[in-house]
Formats: structure tokens, C-alpha cells, sequence
């Protein structure tokens, strides 16, 4: 359980750090160049933690997934950035393939 919670805390800092390329303006801001930076070392290191049990395969699959959902998420609420119809149907997809791998598929740990 511990490697599911150690990839949920590295899609967290993967796109908290992907939050702040936006606003780092192309890493001219000290402080969300920073967070950036930091961002991506704890998303890392996490991800390489929850690879000693989960299949890097399936991890993977869930990093992207939940991660192009989140950020898209986190650029409508945050920078304003629009969703349209096409693009909430493809992350509602991407969520389904989430869950088809954890629910369904043998590669993943449970």
C-alpha cells in the first residue's frame, strides 16, 4: 500500500512542479523556479520509490494519466485556461484507463 501512496505523493509534486514552469516565465522567477526544481526531484525520488513493487509499466500509465488530468485541472482553475468538450471527454478516458488498469489488469500489484 505504501508504493501506491509513494506514487500518489510523486503525481502530486510533478504537477505542482508543472504548475510552476508556468509560472516560473521561463525560470525568470526565483521563487516558482524553485518550487519547479524541488517539484520535480520529490516527484522522482517518489516515483523511483513505488518502481521497487509497482511495474514501471502501469506506474507510468498512471503518473501520465493523472497527471495531464490534474494539470489541466490545475490550468483551468489557476491560470484560467479553458476545457472544452473534446477535452473533458479525453481526460474522462484517461481516468477510465486508470482504473481499467488498476481494477482489471493482472500486471498491476494490488
Amino acid at each position: 500500500m505504501k508504493n501506491w501512496l509513494f506514487l500518489a505523493v510523486a503525481i502530486v509534486a510533478e504537477v505542482l512542479a508543472t504548475s510552476g514552469l508556468k509560472a516560473s516565465e521561463g525560470f525568470t522567477k526565483l521563487w516558482p523556479s524553485l518550487l519547479v526544481v524541488l517539484g520535480y526531484a520529490i516527484a522522482f525520488y517518489f516515483l523511483s520509490l513505488s518502481l521497487k513493487a509497482i511495474p514501471v509499466g502501469i506506474a507510468y500509465a498512471i503518473w501520465a494519466g493523472m497527471g495531464i488530468v490534474l494539470i489541466s485541472v490545475a490550468g483551468w482553475l489557476i491560470y484560467g485556461q479553458k476545457l472544452d468538450f473534446a477535452s473533458m471527454v479525453g481526460m474522462a478516458l484517461i481516468v477510465a484507463g486508470v482504473v481499467v488498469l488498476n481494477v482489471f489488469s493482472k500486471a498491476s500489484v494490488h
